[in-house]
């Protein structure tokens, strides 16, 4: 089974990606920001060291996540950022596995937005990124969260940079269009992926 790592900055458009290869390949798609949603749950032991570490200031008042808060905390902290995702990190990974061994598919895609920055590019056999120009990027953030454009920029600066998850690419999405044309891209590689899985055995090539 061929499993393919899908990238990019934040506001790139990873969910509707995502969505069009469910609609051609019918596999479930493993996401690494539902697993963190999971493991930050009450009862889930990410939750408690979270908490531990940051304090009850990053819960609600019904003792969830106040997931805004803790975001903007991270993006303007680096030592926040490098806390929290030494907490999710390894746990992500572990399920990312786990799920992954539990699929049966011809290839599966493995969205992971910080899948360069935590190197958790030895799970996949190819790296999918998807690229956006960097003011698309900004308005887009901008209007998905309603925030000011200092402080998109300042969540966009706190990711590596878009030239490094390309140095990392085997398959790259333009995302700078619309939907017709990502669609068509999305088909392509579907229909590429398939044919690699069905036509040879795989190695990995990231590991190093």
């Amino acid at each position: 089974m061929l499993k393919i790592g899908l990238t990019g900055g934040i506001a790139s458009g990873k969910s509707t990606v995502c969505t069009l290869f469910e609609h051609y390949n019918k596999a479930p798609i493993i996401d690494a920001d539902v697993i963190a949603r999971h493991l930050a749950e009450p009862d889930k032991e990410a939750y408690a060291e979270i908490v531990h570490h940051f304090g009850g200031e990053v819960l609600q008042s019904d003792k969830t996540l106040n997931r805004k808060k803790l975001r903007q905390l991270i993006f303007s902290d680096p030592t926040a950022k490098q806390a929290l995702e030494n907490i999710l990190h390894p746990k992500i990974r572990q399920q990312v596995i786990l799920q992954s061994q539990q699929q049966q598919a011809c290839y599966i895609i493995l969205a992971i937005p910080l899948l360069i920055e935590s190197k958790m590019y030895d799970l996949v056999d190819r790296i999918l990124v998807i690229d956006i120009d960097p003011s698309l990027q900004l308005q887009r953030l901008q209007q998905r969260d309603n925030i000011s454009a200092y402080q998109a920029q300042v969540m966009i600066d706190a990711q590596c940079s878009q030239q490094q998850r390309l140095a990392h690419a085997d398959d790259i999405i333009d995302n700078n269009n619309d939907a017709d044309a990502l669609g068509k891209q999305i088909q392509l590689l579907h229909q590429k992926y398939i044919k690699i899985s069905n036509g040879c055995q795989h190695s990995n090539s990231h590991g190093q």
